[in-house]
């Protein structure tokens, strides 16, 4: 299945076109494949399957004592085979309601099981996407596939399987009794199965196509309602006065949703109507055939009535087993969405053989030879040729104006991304072979945004290192000098932050930062223009923390502000993805090339 296309085009602000691509999912979903999600299952649903037979059979009983009740017991004034008969009736009920019970339990847990994977395997597989899928992808669209889509699958995955058994065993069961009593009134009764399939049919074309426009939907409502209803998402909005403009979007998206819902259900309903009134003639019709002339006689009163009681139960598993159908052809879009997303390559994975580095030991000698990147979609490297050797323990600054390729070099020396050509070594070992976790001891982060959980200080700063004690964290806090605020705050390290950390300043939370990567303690660390959009004052004190924080440690710093890599063992002028001057401070401003003019 091709990649997500993340930007649709035909989209507005509150309308979203269907592509073809998109028409055709539904179709190319493998019914195989949906299968191979209850193979685990397999003896869970064997129970099910043989209480479900025996279910069946055992109600089958119920018309035969009936007309047995109104042949022989009540003509006959047999009071003992009467009583017998009707303790069987009720025996019959109430063995098939615990039978039915035990079979819920038992499909209902087996379809959460599946449930739970899916949900799983599809959060994990969106952990392994490099950041650029994210970068074009919508959040609010990666949030509907797993909660919106894999929860309107639900019905269909806790009881489709189940259903089919039930409705199917029922049908033939029902059948059958159907043509012991009498095979020339089922013929009659049986009339009702081609209108019932071609108008099944319809209804199912109908509701996939509704069910894949109600989720893309969906989507779009997501989207909105991240975008306009986060932090950043209101204040832009309150800033710019946009917020009459979003809402007039979300009651447009709200309004398409109802007439979605309204057509979904109305697909179904008149279909109801119509098999329901095949299915009232169809009595009447053998009751009419009972009495002709040429046919009565032949029939008794117990088995017209029992046949009469058989052809109406016949209705509701019938009904059921073409539901089931309807479902299952409309979820093929929810699962065409789920199964896009499981199926997206993995830019940035874990190798197959991994290197094994102990983190601890690690000495932090960072090499960059020949590297070039470029985005996907661009004709131009962001990144080219580019050679750097850092010494363990030494620092290195990277300056340039801005789309220089500063961050993209840093995002590939944290493997944000992949080289495109070249390689990346720490400690002779090539970055792709380390697995993630382990590059992710080894090189430590902290960038301009710093993102905060919307949980406790304390839980902040374990979030780093979940082994931490509480003496650590604190001791954390003190060399990124935050501990006096912290502990100055009504409840101290249990206090929270608050979405995305918005009750503390920027230099607050990039000192949060900076103590959650102390935890980490990594023998690398990557400045990403850490202090670019601090004032003066706070940018020291931040700066102070830094200098803590690189103390032993390979250091690769991006800066806004030259005065905060002067001190740098070698700085690096980039330009255009190309490195034009490389040196110490002094070095660069004798040679007044390009950073003795950034300087200026």
């Amino acid at each position: 299945m091709p990649p997500l296309e993340p930007t649709p085009k035909g989209r507005d602000r509150g309308h979203r076109t269907v592509s073809a691509e998109e028409k055709t999912q539904a179709r190319q979903v493998s019914l195989r494949r949906i299968g191979r999600l209850f193979t685990p299952h397999r003896p869970a649903l064997a129970a099910v399957t043989a209480i479900i037979v025996v279910s069946s059979i055992i109600a089958m009983a119920t018309p035969f004592l009936l007309r047995a009740v109104i042949d022989r017991a009540l003509p006959q004034g047999d009071v003992t085979l009467l009583v017998w008969l009707v303790v069987g009736m009720v025996a019959v009920a109430a063995v098939t309601s615990a039978l039915g019970v035990m079979q819920t339990w038992i499909s209902t847990q087996v379809g959460q099981r599946v449930m739970h994977r899916l949900r799983t395997d599809v959060f994990s597989h969106l952990q392994r996407q490099s950041l650029g899928f994210f970068t074009r992808t919508r959040t609010g669209e990666v949030q509907s596939r797993i909660t919106n889509d894999i929860g309107g699958m639900q019905a269909v995955v806790t009881s489709t399987a189940t259903a089919v058994a039930a409705n199917l065993t029922t049908v033939v069961a029902t059948v059958v009794a159907m043509v012991a009593l009498s095979w020339q009134l089922s013929l009659v009764s049986l009339v009702v199965l081609p209108p019932a399939i071609w108008l099944t049919r319809r209804v199912a074309r109908m509701r996939r196509e509704i069910t894949a426009q109600r989720q893309r939907e969906l989507a779009d409502l997501n989207v909105t309602v991240e975008e306009g209803l986060s932090i950043s998402g209101v204040q832009l909005a309150k800033t710019l006065g946009t917020g009459p403009a979003l809402i007039d979007r979300f009651t447009a998206s709200s309004a398409r949703l109802v007439d979605l819902e309204l057509r979904s259900e109305l697909a179904g309903r008149w279909r109801m109507a119509s098999m329901s009134i095949i299915f009232a003639a169809v009595p009447a019709v053998i009751y009419l055939a009972a009495g002709l002339p040429g046919t009565a006689g032949t029939l008794s009163i117990g088995t017209l009535v029992a046949f009469t009681a058989l052809q109406g139960g016949l209705f509701r598993p019938l009904m059921g087993l073409l539901n089931v159908g309807v479902s299952l052809t409309a979820s093929l879009a929810l699962f065409a969405r789920i199964f896009e997303y499981l199926d997206l390559p993995v830019d940035v994975a874990d190798p197959t053989e991994p290197v094994r580095l102990d983190p601890s030991q690690v000495r932090g000698h960072l090499r960059l030879e020949d590297v070039t990147f470029g985005y996907p979609g661009s004709d131009t490297a962001a990144l080219a040729g580019i050679t750097l050797d850092v010494p363990a323990g030494t620092s290195l600054a990277l300056v340039g104006e801005t789309g220089s390729g500063k961050s993209t070099l840093a995002g590939l020396v944290s493997r944000l991304h992949d080289p495109t050509a070249g390689r990346i070594t720490v400690d002779g070992v090539d970055l792709r072979d380390l697995r993630l976790a382990d590059l992710a001891a080894i090189v430590g982060v902290v960038s301009q945004e710093t993102y905060l959980l919307h949980t406790t200080v304390r839980a902040n700063l374990r979030y780093a290192g979940p082994e931490a004690t509480d003496a650590e964290i604190e001791d954390a806090a003190r060399a990124a000098q935050i501990h006096d605020l912290i502990a100055g705050l009504p409840d101290g390290y249990d206090t929270v932050v608050g979405s995305r950390g918005h009750r503390f300043s920027g230099g607050e939370k990039q000192r949060l930062a900076i103590a959650r990567t102390l935890l980490r303690d990594p023998r690398i660390l990557v400045l990403d223009e850490a202090t670019s959009a601090l004032d003066t004052e706070t940018e020291r004190a931040v700066q102070r923390a830094f200098d803590v924080l690189a103390q032993g440690r390979t250091t690769i710093t991006i800066a806004h502000r030259l005065s905060t890599v002067r001190d740098a063992d070698q700085i690096a002028v980039l330009d255009h993805g190309r490195i034009v001057e490389a040196g110490t401070h002094a070095s660069l401003l004798d040679s007044n090339g390009r950073y003795a003019t950034l300087a200026a």
